[in-house]
């Protein structure tokens, strides 16, 4: 049972590390454009932008454009009553040394930024700006403070930002490192490869960097699981295109923290050839570095093995790669050495340094995917035209790649065209099947293209049968003079070729040249007329009329009711509000009216509004009268 549960155990390490060893690592180029993104920030516009710029510039080692000037326009741009202005820009001054940015009020806004109820990051700005500018700093009061803040707000940017500050406190730090694994389990698992925080690459960044930055001040391994950091850095490295500014620092700075840390540095092993292993070019190579590219020392790489993706056979096992001369980073298989098929392969790669270093992580399962390609050549073709019957033998012709046939071939629309042919792997001298074996034939005169796919059998024997009376509707029945090429491709084939094979007429029932001249390209097209909808008929005049009647009928209905029960009109108000109001509202119907038998609807609507506007008004006036005269009353 202890020896099933180990097998089991070891197993599950197998996949796991087949899961999350990192791919990728930043190439020279990965760091030239994280470069010229901090450059392009230049002149500063903002401490925080300037901040973000120089610290980028000086992770990668790169020289700061116009230091002194940027020193000098960080006096202008700095705002002394803002921490986090004050922050940024005393970080910018300090790496670009020998740089003082001075303001009167610095002193106390950091101080007063110090307490309590402020944000953990005005906290962790304040302090760490105070580190920067050289002045004194009550740790004891910060610690406090920060413990404070998490408890009102405990989101990972809280605790990323106090794990910063912690790292250059003074004194007892333990509740924070203590909060370390708590944080980290709040991460999201995407794909089982990934794990990051809500808020993407920033705060993902920001906690991780500042947990590594806390473990160093201690000097001891930040609770976080080896299988997370890998998940975290994969989560790093599908982000190494970013062009934000900030979060371009943030990941920079976590990058250059996991590659030079004393407890967890993930190992990259990336593939440093091409996918394609050829007869000229037979090796497999991979580079083993940190996530910077940097070198880790002396190691032993393994291929354990090599499984052809297709039938899952393994074609070598427990081969030990060559360290490349040129670069100790490189290490170089020679993957044909083992005749593998032709196909898709996944080596799972195991490194070991040579040097024992526990720091190293990421070290087995690693996996690249390479195709071994062939030379292919195409045998036994023929072509020719048969009768559909089959009543007589069909007249073929050979044809040797790449040569055409000598002969224009003749077939109607009682007739059909065949062909066959055979693919051989020149490597093995087996017989194959492409992905893509496709027959193409092409209009002479109007250029139409129709294409075809062949079929293949069990020996291997690629066909093509055209019936051409069958076939008239692809070819609008356009009776001429075609191409008939051969086009063949797969992902492992080195040399695809598409191969004129003939030229051949084919006759339609239909059609002709009079059709061939008007599907020509370059023929005459028809123009296009653009025609609006046809408004509909309106109804007789009797009709419209009618209906008018009807709809103003309860109107004289209501005149006659008023008259017969007796209408009180004494209290109209007669004031220009009422006036205007009710001869505003007459309008409005009018307008309807318009509307209903000449007007369009925007026009109506542009009367409307005008309309509207004394209609709202007026109302407005003749109601406020109405409801104070009841009040008085």
């Amino acid at each position: 049972m202890a020896k099933v549960l180990s097998v089991v155990v070891i197993l599950a390490i197998a996949v796991l590390g087949q899961a999350l060893t990192p791919s990728s690592f930043l190439t020279t180029q990965d760091q030239r454009r994280l470069q010229s993104v901090f450059e392009a920030a230049a002149p500063y516009t903002d401490a925080q932008s300037a901040q973000y710029s120089v610290l980028g510039l000086k992770l990668l080692g790169a020289a700061i454009p116009n230091a002194q000037d940027a020193c000098k326009g960080l006096s202008k741009i700095i705002d002394g009553t803002n921490v986090a202005s004050i922050y940024h820009a005393s970080a910018a001054a300090k790496a670009i040394g020998n740089c003082k940015v001075d303001v009167p009020e610095f002193k106390k806004t950091l101080s007063d930024a110090i307490k309590e109820d402020s944000s953990v990051q005005d906290i962790a700005f304040a302090f760490l700006a105070q580190k920067n500018l050289g002045l004194p700093a009550d740790d004891a009061a910060v610690s406090k403070a920060l413990l404070a803040a998490l408890k009102n707000d405990d989101s990972p940017a809280s605790h990323g930002y106090a794990f910063l500050a912690a790292s250059q406190l003074k004194g007892d730090i333990s509740k924070f490192v203590d909060n370390v694994e708590d944080v980290i389990a709040q991460a999201d698992e995407v794909d089982d490869k990934y794990l990051q925080f809500e808020g993407g690459l920033f705060v993902t960044s920001l906690v991780v960097d500042g947990a590594y930055k806390l473990a160093e001040k201690t000097k001891k391994a930040p609770t976080i699981a080896q299988d997370k950091v890998i998940k975290f850095t994969n989560y790093f490295m599908s982000r190494k295109h970013v062009h934000q500014l900030k979060s371009a620092y943030y990941f920079l700075s976590v990058i250059k923290t996991l590659s030079t840390n004393n407890f967890h540095v993930p190992v990259a092993v990336s593939l440093a050839s091409p996918v394609a292993v050829t007869q000229a070019d037979p090796s497999v190579k991979v580079r083993v570095t940190d996530l910077m590219g940097g070198s880790l020392g002396e190691m032993t790489v393994t291929a354990e093995s090599a499984r052809h993706l297709g039938d899952d056979a393994v074609v070598l096992s427990k081969k030990q790669f060559s360290v490349a001369a040129s670069d100790k980073s490189l290490f170089e298989l020679n993957f044909l050495n083992a005749k593998p098929a032709k196909g898709f392969y996944k080596l799972t790669i195991n490194v070991a340094p040579k040097k024992a270093d526990a720091r190293l992580i990421g070290t087995s399962g690693a996996e690249v995917e390479v195709k071994v390609t062939t030379k292919i050549s195409v045998e036994n073709v023929e072509i020719g035209v048969a009768d559909k019957d089959q009543t007589t033998a069909a007249r073929t012709t050979k044809l040797v790649h790449p040569n055409k046939a000598a002969s224009v071939l003749e077939a109607d629309y009682h007739q059909k065209v065949i062909m066959k042919f055979q693919l051989k792997d020149k490597s093995s001298g087996q017989l194959m099947n492409a992905h893509q074996t496709f027959v193409r034939l092409t209009n002479l005169k109007t250029k139409q293209e129709i294409i075809f796919v062949t079929e293949s059998d069990n020996t291997f024997t690629n066909k093509f049968d055209l019936d051409v009376g069958a076939s008239a509707k692809d070819f609008a029945s356009v009776s001429g003079k075609y191409s008939m090429e051969l086009i063949v491709g797969d992902a492992v084939i080195e040399n695809p070729f598409s191969w004129l094979l003939a030229d051949i007429s084919l006759t339609f029932p239909e059609g002709g040249e009079a059709k061939a001249d008007a599907l020509s390209q370059y023929a005459k097209k028809p123009e296009i007329k653009h025609k609006f909808n046809v408004p509909e008929k309106r109804p007789p005049a009797t009709v419209s009329m009618a209906f008018t009647a009807l709809v103003l009928s309860p109107i004289a209905i209501l005149l006659i009711l008023w008259l017969r029960i007796g209408v009180n009109i004494s209290n109209f108000p007669l004031s220009l509000s009422a006036v205007g109001f009710h001869v505003c509202l007459g309008a409005i119907f009018g307008l309807y009216y318009c509307y209903w038998t000449q007007l369009n609807m925007f026009v109506t609507l542009r009367y409307l509004g005008i309309l509207a506007i004394p209609t709202f008004l007026f109302g407005n006036r003749l109601l406020s009268g109405l409801a104070s005269k009841r009040k008085t009353a």
